[in-house]
């Protein structure tokens, strides 16, 4: 009984570890430089001000790709812009509805534009 005992306890231990490590995945990818903070409205809004420009927004993750975190997108009203990620974090942790920061730049994409990523830190 007592080896039983003691094995189970192990066993928790063990899987308690692997749960831990499991949950401890990065929420900083890539390098922040400092770049002036922009408002996600004002991107939306007027997004040939910002094109081309290193620029930092914060928001709250509406929708991200469910296959592997790879973009995101914030809202403003009942507008969003798209901001990928892939190049700094092809398999992001999913944190929709959390908040993040990101380091970029507006590029065209389609018809209009999206945020493209060189930092990005779930908050």
């Amino acid at each position: 009984m007592k080896k039983i005992l003691i094995l189970c306890g192990f066993t928790l231990i063990a899987i308690g570890v692997l749960a831990w490590r499991a949950a401890a995945r990065p929420s900083r990818f890539g390098t922040f430089t400092g770049a002036p903070k922009a408002e996600i409205a004002s991107l939306i809004s007027e997004p040939k001000n910002f094109a081309g420009k290193p620029l930092l927004v914060e928001g709250t993750i509406t929708e991200q790709c469910k296959a592997m975190g790879c973009f995101f997108f914030f809202r403003s009203g009942n507008k969003t812009i798209r901001v990928d990620i892939q190049d700094i974090a092809m398999t992001a942790p999913m944190r929709e509805g959390r908040r993040a920061r990101v380091e970029g730049q507006l590029v065209r994409y389609g018809d209009g534009f999206q945020f493209y990523a060189s930092a990005v830190e779930f908050l």
